[in-house]
């Protein structure tokens, strides 16, 4: 027998939920493998193979036994295993019954701490076959499955009922049973083209007999291309190029084990429905592949993905134009009937739906974000009254019939609607960025209303929300906040809005008024939202101290905050920042631990040392260039010009007491020790990066 042979496993169910099959199959690889390593087995390229009705690991060069172990168990040190005469101690002779053998049997171990009785033994290796059932089943156990089921009168548990069990490794099969599935050399093919039993002899063969006498196309990725090719092939045709996102090819790619894609089309007409709508019935609620022509406009073509080779695939596709027909006929009712009521036809509606209990209706909300945009908007140069305006019609997409079939429609029915309804376009298009970025990476408002009302809906959330006591708490994020925060910042940074945070919140609060019930919301919101920047920057190389650092002089907007941090990264890379940095951490530890009343202004008839009055003057001379820096937000030059303080500071340290018994000196030194920081601190709190 040689030493090392392929392995195949594969367990065969009804139909897995296709939104999992993936995850499935991932996770029986890892446990698998895991199982292996801990059994000493060494293997070779492991591949892993995901059907509807399978999951399959092929192992290529498994070995076929463990390796034989040496062991070694220590025991009693020398000197407690034995008396003054050499005899044996109770501990030497117990610990030599627990190894099977007597005392003068044992051999001793010499370590830096002395030296030890100890038990050496050759462990021979178990044969693979003997360990590789207990392996499978751990790795079946761990499938991260929320609720398994039970079926028939079997005890066993698992997310599908299971059929049959190929286990195979070599030559030999692995005697087992799993799943109450006793293991075998069979496996078996499509449900309707052959599904007769597969003797897979040779585990190597797996994936090519299914493919040549099942009709299975077992890989999950080849299959995926598969299906990929045919859907372009077809798309190309028609003259048109099909919507193929990743998703939706990974749904379809669990549901088919042979796949065929069959076209079909549907009447002119429902394409006055917005566009949206019917990829929405296609591709959500079908599975079918939408088609566009060369302008990017949808056509009345769609592509779907038969489970069998037919002989008559024009049944398939009239079956299938028949079941979306209706579809596509309520959608083009919904739409009719909509665009009998403008949108602001709705807004009176919007009192009887309840946003929060505390918190007031969506009537209530769409007033307080309304006001809110007009501020923003002042403060960004934005038109306030489209603002108001498209903030007042922001929710009244959600009464329409559309939305409430099709709630992914929400802001995009509003486009629709309100550019039917003659609104301006800035209003029209702010209805629908309104919700962006919906999820993490998604895009964002582009236009100058949209950003404005995304802002002011997000800000009113967060400030409502944590307003009322309710903010996230470990997993438990129902209002999304999280999202929220994370959103808002996004649109701050990446389109350099100069709002101050701290107005925004306050503007925020005001509006809630008396809903408000946490005294200190504001500053936990404002703390929420610089932990999730602090993220976000994390995640581009900021480290925590730079962060604190600039957070510590409460920047007013996040735009500014960043300049800072980028001024501050700069500053790092010069020689002089190490002993600028441990100069300032200095000085804020001599301010804090100080009991005196420390002035503002130095006086310069109490300057005594030579020390002190050089570093009092390049203070004054530095302040007059640094504060029209700061000013102008030309952070990184102010620092650069504050890194000539280096070798003052050094002096003023190396030569001067600041702590004598003279109060008016000690005051004195305190005082421009006090105006060295507060240089620094017009820009960043540098004494943190130490």
């Amino acid at each position: 027998m040689n030493a090392s042979q392929d392995m195949i496993f594969e367990l065969g169910t009804e139909e897995l939920p296709p939104v999992a099959l993936k995850k499935l199959s991932s996770a029986l690889e890892k446990e698998f493998l895991a199982g292996l390593k801990s059994a000493g087995l060494t293997h070779g390229k492991a591949t892993s193979y995901a059907a509807p009705r399978r999951l399959a690991l092929l192992v290529e060069n498994l070995a076929t036994r463990q390796p034989d172990r040496n062991l070694e168990k220590r025991g009693p040190a020398v000197q407690a295993a034995f008396d003054a005469e050499g005899n044996p101690s109770k501990a030497a002779e117990g610990f030599a019954r627990s190894c099977g053998t007597r005392v003068d049997q044992l051999s001793r171990l010499k370590t830096d701490k002395g030296e030890w009785l100890a038990y050496r033994i050759e462990e021979k290796g178990r044969a693979a076959a003997e360990l590789l059932p207990e392996i499978a089943e751990t790795a079946l156990a761990r499938l991260p499955i929320p609720k398994r089921m039970r079926w028939g009168r079997s005890e066993a548990q698992f997310v599908r009922p299971v059929h049959w069990l190929l286990f195979v490794h070599g030559e030999q099969t692995i005697p087992c049973t799993l799943l109450d599935a006793p293991s075998g050399s069979m496996s078996y093919g499509h449900r309707f083209h052959h599904p007769d039993a597969i003797n897979i002899n040779i585990p190597s063969e797996y994936a090519d007999k299914l493919v040549d006498e099942g009709k299975v196309i077992a890989h999950f990725g080849t299959r995926r291309e598969n299906i990929r090719s045919q859907v372009e092939k077809v798309a190309e045709t028609l003259g048109g190029r099909a919507d193929i996102d990743d998703a939706l090819l990974d749904e379809v790619t669990a549901l088919n084990e042979w796949p065929v894609a069959i076209t079909g089309s549907f009447e002119k007409r429902f394409l006055e429905v917005p566009a949206e709508a019917l990829i929405l019935t296609m591709k959500k609620n079908q599975k079918y592949f939408p088609l566009f022509d060369s302008d990017g406009r949808l056509m009345n073509h769609f592509i779907t993905i038969a489970n069998i080779d037919s002989p008559r695939p024009e049944v398939i596709a009239e079956g299938n134009e028949r079941v979306i027909r209706p579809r596509l006929a309520d959608a083009m009712f919904f739409w009719e009937q909509d665009g009998k009521q403008k949108l602001e036809n709705h807004i009176e509606s919007l009192k009887s739906v309840v946003f929060q209990k505390d918190l007031g209706s969506m009537f209530d909300k769409t007033r307080r974000v309304a006001a809110l945009s007009r501020w923003i908007a002042e403060q960004t140069g934005a038109d306030q009254s489209l603002a108001e305006r498209a903030a007042m019609l922001s929710r009244c997409d959600l009464m329409t019939n559309m939305v409430g079939e099709f709630a992914d429609m929400q802001g995009i029915m509003g486009r629709y609607q309100a550019l039917r309804d003659g609104e301006p376009e800035a209003v029209a298009v702010a209805l629908e960025e309104f919700y962006l970025p919906r999820y993490s990476g998604d895009r964002l408002p582009t236009t100058p209303t949209g950003i404005t009302l995304a802002v002011a809906e997000k800000t009113d959330t967060l400030m409502g929300i944590f307003g009322i006591g309710m903010k996230p708490t470990g997993d438990k994020d129902p209002f999304a906040l999280r999202r929220a925060a994370l959103g808002l910042l996004r649109i701050l940074r990446e389109h350099s809005l100069t709002v101050s945070l701290d107005e925004l919140l306050e503007q925020a609060e005001a509006a809630l008024g008396a809903q408000i019930k946490e005294a200190d919301a504001r500053d936990q919101v404002k703390h929420f939202l610089m932990d999730r920047l602090k993220v976000l920057l994390a995640d581009e190389g900021i480290g925590s101290q730079l962060f604190e650092a600039v957070a510590a002089v409460n920047p007013t907007t996040v735009p500014d905050l960043e300049a800072r941090i980028q001024a501050v990264r700069s500053f790092q890379k010069l020689v002089e920042a190490e002993s600028l940095a441990a100069a300032n951490k200095r000085i804020r530890n001599i301010l804090k631990k100080s009991n005196d009343s420390i002035p503002q202004e130095v006086d310069t008839a109490l300057l005594r040392e030579p020390a002190e009055k050089e570093l009092f003057r390049t203070l004054q001379s530095l302040e007059q260039k640094v504060s029209p820096l700061v000013s102008q937000g030309e952070y990184t030059q102010a620092l650069k010009t504050l890194s000539e303080l280096r070798e003052p500071v050094d002096r003023f340290f190396d030569d001067v007491m600041v702590n004598v018994d003279d109060p008016s000196l000690r005051v004195n030194r305190l005082a421009l020790l006090q105006n060295l920081a507060g240089l620094f601190l017009q820009v960043a709190d540098i004494s943190l990066l130490q």
